[in-house]
């Protein structure tokens, strides 16, 4: 993500004396993202990823790393969380909190086929189910609490067309979250943002989910809208290609079936999944952080989205 707190080699090598990871060779930044401050670190024990934490605390962390950690010990595939010599996951760096986990093999996958979509559905109904006894709960973040205190703090920035479709969307999110059907989806830990570049590939073969800091409870349905909207979309105009939407939906559903009742709240929640991003990246353009390294994301790509997802019904997730 992007540099918010630098991190020096001499940094490096002190904390690693806490690791059972060898001596530092080298650090390098990750640009990418506005979040946390992310950096590929080499050490004698080979690659891995060091993330400080800029919003999450010391007492939200354990969510995080402890789903990561009982996801690999039932074969999900994600980052494990490396402890530290008193079996801490969470160290102090820099004053903020920090972690080490191991590094994916492999590539973001940003121009996906319908295989790499089946890949990607069935992991994360594989993901879904694993976690169904994870004994830890914190409620997704970024869900319709953080839209209800942010959309007061964006409207002003928004030209009168954007401004109705916010006002107009958040009331039908609102009717839709207090529907009966809704509250019978089926729940549990989710990733919450698993688009092309928190996925691993080789050639056609995934070989993980990361950057799992935005999980917490919420439907799967949500995940799945979440991961539909980004995979499977034509990325100039947000619309969604058929073949690919069909391949994930299908993969994940021969893992873990749909219900009726998300069938009738698939479109609504497509919508609240646009409306998320769309609010996160209107909230990180007009009251953006100072990082060193910062690539704010463009939120007209999820406005797009959202009135494409509005005008157009998508595929169903099952016959």
């Amino acid at each position: 993500m992007a540099v918010f707190t630098a991190v020096s080699l001499d940094d490096l090598t002190l904390l690693l004396k806490k690791f059972p990871l060898g001596n530092a060779i080298a650090i390098k930044g990750i640009s990418s993202g506005i979040e946390n401050s992310n950096f590929f670190i080499e050490t004698e024990r080979g690659e891995y990823v060091l993330t400080i934490f800029e919003n999450l605390s010391f007492a939200q962390l354990p969510f995080y790393l402890q789903l990561m950690r009982h996801l690999a010990e039932r074969g999900v595939l994600v980052p494990a969380p490396v402890p530290d010599e008193s079996g801490e996951l969470v160290v102090p760096l820099h004053g903020k909190p920090a972690a080490i986990v191991s590094k994916l093999e492999g590539t973001s996958q940003m121009a996906p086929q319908p295989v790499h979509c089946a890949a990607v559905g069935a992991m994360l109904a594989r993901m879904h189910l694993a976690a169904r006894d994870f004994p830890l709960q914190q409620p997704n973040l970024r869900g319709l609490d953080w839209w209800n205190d942010t959309t007061p703090l964006v409207l002003p920035f928004l030209d009168e067309r954007n401004a109705h479709l916010l006002r107009a969307e958040m009331h039908f999110q609102s009717a839709f979250a207090a529907c009966d059907h809704y509250h019978r989806l089926g729940r549990g830990p989710v990733h919450a943002d698993l688009f092309r570049n928190n996925v691993m590939f080789v050639g056609e073969r995934l070989t993980g989910f990361f950057d799992f800091y935005f999980a917490g409870c919420d439907t799967w349905l949500f995940d799945v809208a979440v991961t539909v909207n980004d995979w499977c979309i034509d990325l100039a105009t947000g619309v969604l290609d058929s073949s690919r939407v069909r391949a994930l939906l299908d993969a994940y559903h021969a893992v873990r079936p749909f219900t009726a009742d998300e069938q009738a709240a698939w479109q609504p929640m497509l919508r609240a999944a646009a409306l998320r991003f769309w609010l996160s990246r209107l909230y990180d353009l007009y009251l953006p952080r100072e990082a060193e390294m910062l690539t704010p994301h463009d939120p007209t790509h999820f406005e797009r989205i959202l009135r494409e997802r509005i005008a157009t019904p998508a595929p169903e997730l099952f016959a």
